[in-house]
């Protein structure tokens, strides 16, 4: 991408660079991350890095539209999904893209999926500051968009999910969070804010309000909840114990509305016009499927984390779902992930999130880091290509 970056990281390579990096990264909270952390980061071009943004920039204009709450309401697909309390616009914001190549034979982004939910915001603090670290990067690399450096970075994180809180009542919201695969993003928010990683099983409930025990055993009224538990997984947990409802009425502040989880997601795929977003139709709108089906995807739009994604679309995948559920599903023209890092052994595809922000003064969200997943397989994701190196999280950095 960048590449007399990477050629010169290539022959600088070693593995036991590689496992000092890990060495590193484990020792800075006392945790190992549950997911295969790349060998690389991804150096991005200015090209790459302007596509980037204009995409960011023109998808953002459907996530601003005055009537979102109106096209996205059918996202809420039932009462048990909905939590009081609904603020005005998402905090968080992500955009999945692909890297593929257009007919220039210059990279560009294709979207994949957006979320309006937190991503491993600190995990990214983490692992860019290591790869700098461990394998000398050139000091004007970043990956930091804005102008801001690590230190602004963190503490805009710390205005948003903080603010004039006392950290002691701000809890960053788990299942079973220890055992989550993104719990070293938990800890590292933690321990760089001073909040507490809290399970959503020992939340006590008085009245409409909630609290916890501290390490003394005292009970600590939560304020504010930076939320990171997922429906679909809570729901897939009936042994848990609750001692509250995500449908109550609440005296919180949610740091991250729940509901902005299904709101901005693949619900709104369909709506994306731009030469950023692949073609996108609701199954249900789909009156004649094409004739190369073989070149689409098939999403259920209520799941995360891959969960039923059918790459190799058949008629008789469509024709196994019934038409009153056809509109709990998307289809998708599939895209080229283009492999563009070079590795010692062979090419990599990228995907690339890009990680923004939306305080409530701001007029709409903007971009502030990136999280790269690299890939040798179909599916892209830290859980996939596990036999295999150069693939896993990981970062780009571009140019400063």
């Amino acid at each position: 991408m960048i590449p007399h970056l990477r050629e010169q990281f290539n022959q600088q390579f070693t593995e036991e660079k590689y496992h000092h990096l890990l060495e590193h990264i484990a020792n800075i909270y006392g945790v190992t991350p549950n997911f295969r952390v790349a060998e690389s980061p991804l150096f991005i071009s200015k090209l790459l890095k302007e596509r980037l943004l204009d995409a960011c920039a023109e998808l953002t204009e459907v996530v601003i539209r005055p009537d979102i709450k109106e096209i996205s309401q059918g996202a809420l697909y039932g009462p048990e999904v909905v939590v009081p309390n609904e603020d005005d616009h998402t905090i968080f914001l992500q955009m999945d893209f692909g890297i593929c190549m257009d007919e220039n034979g210059d990279p560009i982004p294709q979207l994949i999926e957006i979320q309006g939910f937190p991503s491993v915001y600190f995990f990214q603090y983490i692992i860019s500051q290591a790869y700098k670290d461990v394998y000398q990067l050139p000091s004007n690399l970043t990956c930091y968009f804005g102008n801001r450096s690590r230190e602004e970075y963190k503490q805009l994180m710390y205005d948003i999910i903080v603010g004039d809180s006392d950290p002691k009542q701000v809890v960053l919201l788990e299942i079973d969070p220890e055992n989550q695969t993104t719990y070293i993003d938990m800890a590292s928010t933690a321990a760089e804010l001073g909040i507490v990683v809290l399970c959503i099983t020992d939340v006590i409930k008085k009245g409409k309000k909630l609290y916890y025990l501290d390490k003394t055993g005292h009970e600590i009224e939560i304020k504010k909840i930076y939320n990171r538990v997922i429906f679909d997984e809570l729901y897939q947990r009936p042994d848990l114990k609750l001692n509250f409802s995500f449908n109550d009425d609440l005296d919180v502040e949610w740091i991250g509305h729940p509901n902005w989880f299904y709101r901005i997601s693949k619900y709104l795929l369909p709506y994306m016009k731009s030469k950023y977003v692949p073609e996108t139709h609701f199954l249900s709108d789909v009156v004649m499927l094409p004739k190369d089906l073989d070149q689409y995807v098939l999403k259920p739009l209520f799941s995360f984390a891959g969960a039923g994604v059918i790459i190799d679309v058949t008629k008789e995948d469509v024709d196994k779902i019934p038409v009153t559920e056809r509109g709990n599903y998307i289809l998708q023209k599939k895209v080229t992930y283009e492999p563009i890092l070079q590795a010692p052994n062979e090419p990599v595809k990228a995907e690339i999130r890009m990680l923004m922000m939306w305080p409530k003064e701001a007029p709409k969200p903007f971009v502030v880091n990136n999280l790269v997943r690299l890939s040798k397989g179909k599916m892209v994701g830290v859980k996939y290509n596990r036999d295999k190196d150069w693939v896993g999280g990981s970062v780009g950095f571009f140019e400063g």
